[in-house]
């Protein structure tokens, strides 16, 4: 059974190149265009793994992140941020918030997949 990741990005573009990348590569890929977006869809479970992006409207990624990890059905869901930020403050506050790993942006296909398959197996 093909694993399920959730695509948070208020980016279009984002969004497709992510699920281009992942679908080719036999994951299935549920897409959120914010935050608000992504919890919601996060409470529906079923859920195996969570790339979303920092600087979005409405709710943030690390706003997302620790909301994510009060829901009972994503506990353990590892969090990949997919942001252009590279700054280490922000960095120690999201894994303090209980992100797993963080990829800048603009992102190498293989490099994306290369994170995804590491964390899922």
């Amino acid at each position: 059974m093909a694993k399920t990741i959730l695509s948070v990005d208020d980016s279009a573009s984002i969004r497709q190149m992510v699920k281009f990348t992942l679908s080719t590569a036999g994951y299935q890929v549920v897409e959120a265009t914010d935050g608000n977006d992504g919890l919601a869809k996060a409470r529906n479970g079923g859920i195996d793994l969570v790339l979303t992006d920092l600087n979005m409207p409405g709710k943030n990624g690390l706003e997302l992140i620790q909301e994510v990890r009060t829901l009972s059905s994503c506990r353990g869901v590892p969090i990949v941020f997919l942001t252009t930020e590279d700054d280490a403050d922000k960095k120690a506050k999201a894994k303090a918030a209980g992100a797993t790993a963080w990829i800048v942006k603009p992102f190498k296909q293989d490099q994306l997949l290369g994170v995804v398959r590491k964390i899922l197996g």
